[in-house]
């Protein structure tokens, strides 16, 4: 994949769970909830539809303030891939403001492990600055340790 590190904000981790779990625990609704906000944070809603054009619908509440991210998703790869954007919303309608795609890729380290990337793609430098500055690093950091933890909870 070519990276622009002006634009793509990368964050790499081997996950002690194996890729097919973390895959389920990203494409259905049931799991989502439980690792993708940082805690205290939550995610009070999600849809998800995971194939081309299907919805990859989040409603978070971040300290008593609700925030809404609707979008599509551009590429399914069952255990593999998944690439989503709030650049669309539903029936491909374009977003009047978006903000970036996600590629997040699931690949067998061995003895049960996962080697996770996740990829924020960024439509502008600056927006990839602000992104960076919110606390990308951090907070998916703490979202990919959040879904080790769950997923790992799965496993027993």
């Amino acid at each position: 994949m070519n990276l622009d590190p002006t634009l793509d904000l990368v964050l790499k981790r081997t996950v002690n769970a194996p890729r097919n779990l973390l895959y389920q625990c990203w494409t259905r609704e049931e799991h989502l909830p439980h690792f993708f906000v940082p805690r205290p944070h939550r995610v009070t809603h999600c849809r998800l539809d995971p194939r081309v054009g299907g919805v990859f619908e989040t409603t978070f509440d971040v300290d008593g303030t609700e925030m809404q991210n609707n979008g599509v998703y551009l590429e399914v790869i069952e255990n593999e891939k998944l690439v989503f954007t709030d650049a669309y919303t539903e029936g491909w309608k374009p977003a009047p403001d978006p903000f970036m795609t996600a590629i997040v890729t699931f690949e067998d380290a061995g003895d049960g492990r996962t080697a996770y990337t996740a990829i924020a793609r960024h439509r502008s430098p600056e927006t990839a600055e602000q992104h960076k500055a919110m606390g990308f690093y951090d907070g998916w950091g703490t979202v990919v340790t959040q879904l080790e933890e769950y997923a790992r909870g799965l496993m027993t």
